[in-house]
């Protein structure tokens, strides 16, 4: 994009000194015709509103703006390029910059007038609302700011509020210093993080943030949502925000794109004219009213988004009263600027992380460039302190800081969890998880429900879920639809996931086709992180837990072919830590049932549930389900009347049906044997840190269920059996006497049993494994034909014709 010209402001209003002041901008910030138009009308607005006084007091507060973003942009510069801040203005020595600059300069500069704008508009309203900020990386904007005006939580108040604050701050910022555990000494990092006073969201993976705000804030909250150009072309699930939005469960939102026209290397299509235009076509079309303005002004994103906030709650106002029809529409900004605005090198690729043409300690120019541009953008100290004051008034206005909004100090009530009945017989496990969630949907009137749904419901057995929340449109054509419908329902696995991640105020239930959770895999990572960090500098996320559910899942799938058998999505959630991220495979409804109460009391935690949707036996009790959700494994069945056991373990509901078949087999011979069921196997991995430690069971527990002496071993994985023997190394004392069978990419369309024996899963492959680890022939429990099957000489039927 062409840099976005100036043009010559209108002469001022005589008789406001205070605008004539803020008129003639500060600096590198100029106020264009058409922000002074804006910001006269927003003026007049907040003195009618009864929010300030007179109009004077907004453009003094409006004045304080300018400078406040004047020296957040001279402290973003310094935070890249030095290690000592002179806050006197006087030019840096060599010596006083860094060996090794680094930072994401040029889109922390855009983000720093949109972030310096947000905190004037709660002062000027008197309400703190809540933000998010997509592009992470331009965190050094928000932590420059937060610094100035004293937000900040304790560590970061602590290290830089005082004299030498302003240069540990520089000095901080990618220093990559550690403290002697490995984790990183200084509370500052590269994209937003748990030290962000405010931050919610990392931002690392560029398109979650459009999927998500729509759905986080609750009715009288208020959310402003900054995001990427970049990310517009990478994520077109966010085009459905109009689609979702509703006054009746949802507060105003109000995204914000910092259109700068470039990503790391190159111009983005909304670089262009003819681009931008084509995407202010495409979200009009979309239920979007796009408003351009100018990005390099502070002012500017006050008006847009005073003017945006009013306009959705009347927009949501007049649906709620059924005056207008859903989808209304929603008020979408476009700051247009160029990446870097406010120092050299705007504009240009090299703006993205380091804009000047050399490193200022060693190069002469580089140095006086630095200054040059430097000198453009301070503020005296006295004069910003003023400034500051003016906009720091949260005592007297009775609001929290802005780290403290809404949502990024999330705690829901304790839910009420409903009790239901166990089951006997044969039913679908998934049963359990429906009965489940209406139930505590209805106990808890007050908690906002959602569904995140890629396709099928009913295909999934949650044909409860489908009767009472309902799929929510615009335009209802049957009576599983509803214009206030909670189940979100998309083909983009990232855009349901987000709506229940988002909703960090209430009750949420994620459910997929096993194989299509990996693309849901990204947002809910970037969860799991953000949660773990909010725990290790002990601010722990408060959200409730909730299931992402994995059915229809790989042993049921053989109808769909080999791309609807993928085990990669509960494989990668045991490879997060386990305090956060939970992985269960429950085997029947009862034991389904009982796992779910305390996934939905957990805090910060998210759980992979891999569930099978057909009908299956009920093989545990009440007594024995709990054991499994308080344990994560139990004896299901033993037989040590004579020599060592071969123990058996089960990961998966279809494995267990085959190693109790394979235990029949097993007794008929008087071979003693151990079946243990592993519903929760991160429980018994090796802990890697203190965290981990308190969600695995101890040393003593895990030899209480697999004991030491029995060294030969024997286990039937859901997953990979490479992925399972690795994290689960403590279960093999003897990994040579050990055999781990599992999914091993082998399928296509085919039955259960049929794929069980393509992967070599059976039960008669069981009694092989079983046969190699206690060194005995493998004919003592399978007959001539059978074990011709195995050994892939005879007809695979004579293992799987007799399957249920």
């Amino acid at each position: 994009m062409s840099s976005p010209s100036h043009p010559e402001p209108a002469a001022p209003s005589h008789g406001c000194p205070d605008f004539e002041r803020w008129w003639h901008g500060y600096g590198v910030i100029k106020h264009s015709p058409a922000t002074c138009a804006r910001a006269k009308a927003m003026a007049d607005g907040l003195v009618a509103e009864g929010r300030q006084p007179d109009t004077a007091t907004v453009f003094r507060k409006l004045c304080a703006l300018d400078r406040l973003t004047s020296v957040g942009l001279w402290l973003v510069a310094h935070m890249t390029y030095a290690n000592r801040v002179d806050i006197t203005g006087q030019p840096l020595k060599a010596r006083d910059f860094k060996s090794h600059p680094e930072g994401h300069t040029g889109g922390a500069l855009n983000m720093v007038p949109a972030y310096a704008a947000y905190l004037a508009l709660n002062n000027l309203t008197g309400e703190t609302r809540s933000w998010l900020m997509g592009q992470g990386h331009c965190v050094a904007a928000i932590d420059a700011l937060n610094v100035l005006t004293g937000n900040l939580h304790p560590e970061q108040l602590d290290r830089y509020q005082g004299p030498e604050g302003l240069s540990v701050l520089a000095t901080d910022f990618y220093s990559y210093r550690q403290r002697p555990d490995g984790g990183m000494a200084a509370p500052l990092g590269s994209h937003v993080n748990p030290h962000t006073a405010g931050g919610i969201m990392e931002g690392g993976y560029l398109g979650f943030a459009e999927l998500q705000y729509a759905h986080m804030p609750l009715p009288g909250e208020s959310l402003v949502a900054f995001l990427s150009d970049g990310a517009a072309e990478e994520q077109r699930g966010s085009d459905w925000v109009p689609r979702w939005w509703r006054a009746e469960d949802c507060g105003p939102v109000m995204p914000i794109m910092i259109a700068n026209g470039r990503r790391i290397e190159q111009r983005t299509e909304l670089g262009t004219q003819a681009g931008l235009e084509r995407f202010e076509e495409h979200l009009a079309d979309r239920g979007f009213a796009p408003v351009r303005f100018d990005g390099r002004d502070p002012a500017a994103f006050v008006c847009v988004l005073y003017e945006m906030e009013k306009n959705l709650n009347e927009n949501g106002r007049r649906a709620a009263k059924g005056e207008q029809p859903y989808p209304v529409q929603v008020p979408y900004g476009i700051a247009e600027t160029i990446k870097g605005y406010g120092f050299y090198g705007a504009g240009n690729n090299a703006a993205h992380n380091l804009p000047l043409p050399g490193n200022p300690r060693v190069d002469t120019r580089a140095r006086e460039l630095f200054q040059t541009h430097a000198d453009r953008l301070w503020v005296a100290q006295d004069e910003l302190a003023g400034c500051i004051r003016q906009l720091n008034q949260h005592e007297g206005q009775q609001r929290p800081l802005e780290r403290d909004h809404a949502l990024a100090v999330r705690n829901p009530p304790e839910p009420v969890i409903p009790k239901i009945p166990q089951a006997g017989g044969q039913c679908s496990p998934m049963q359990a998880i429906d009965d489940f969630f209406t139930a505590l949907v209805a106990a808890n009137p007050d908690m906002r429900a959602r569904v995140g749904n890629p396709d099928e419901l009913a295909s999934n057995r949650l044909n409860g879920v489908l009767a009472q929340l309902k799929h929510r449109v615009n335009d209802p054509e049957n009576d599983q639809e509803s214009v206030q419908g909670r189940i979100i329902t998309a083909l983009n696995e990232e855009a349901v996931v987000s709506s229940c991640l988002g909703n960090k105020a209430g009750l949420n239930l994620v459910a997929s086709y096993e194989a299509f959770c990996v693309k849901m895999l990204g947002a809910i990572r970037q969860e799991l992180i953000f949660s773990r960090n909010q725990s290790e500098v002990g601010r722990p996320a408060r959200w409730l837990g909730f299931p992402v559910i994995a059915s229809s899942h790989t042993w049921e799938n053989g109808k769909n072919e080999q791309s609807h058998q993928d085990t990669t999505f509960c494989e990668a959630m045991l490879g997060e830590m386990n305090d956060v991220s939970r992985v269960v495979f429950p085997a029947d409804y009862n034991s389904t049932l009982a796992v779910l109460p305390r996934i939905y009391q957990g805090r910060g935690t998210l759980t992979c549930m891999v569930v099978p949707k057909r009908e299956r036996p009920c093989l545990f009790n009440e007594t024995e389900a709990q054991t499994l959700a308080r344990n994560g494994a139990l004896v299901v069945d033993e037989d040590t009347s004579d020599g060592e056991p071969v123990l058996l373990i089960a990961n998966g509901a279809y494995q267990l049906s085959e190693l109790i078949h394979a235990c029949e087999r097993l007794r008929d011979t008087a071979t003693p044997f151990r079946l243990v069921y592993l519903q929760e196997p991160a429980r018994f991995r090796q802990p890697r840190d203190v965290h981990e430690a308190a969600a695995c069971l101890s040393e003593f527990e895990r030899e209480r269920l697999f004991p030491f002496r029995l060294h030969r071993r024997v286990v039937l994985t859901h997953m990979r059996p490479e992925v399972f023997r690795g994290h689960m190394h403590p279960l093999f004392p003897e990994p040579r006497q050990s055999r781990v069978l599992g999914y091993i990419n082998h399928g296509g369309t085919l039955n259960e049993a049929g794929m069980l024996f393509a992967n070599r899963c059976s039960w008669a492959h069981a009694l092989t494994a079983c046969a190699s680890v206690m060194e005995r022939p493998p004919g003592e429990w399978l007959s001539g034909a059978e074990l011709a099957a195995v050994e892939g000489r005879g007809d695979p039927s004579v293992i799987t014709g007799g399957w249920t």
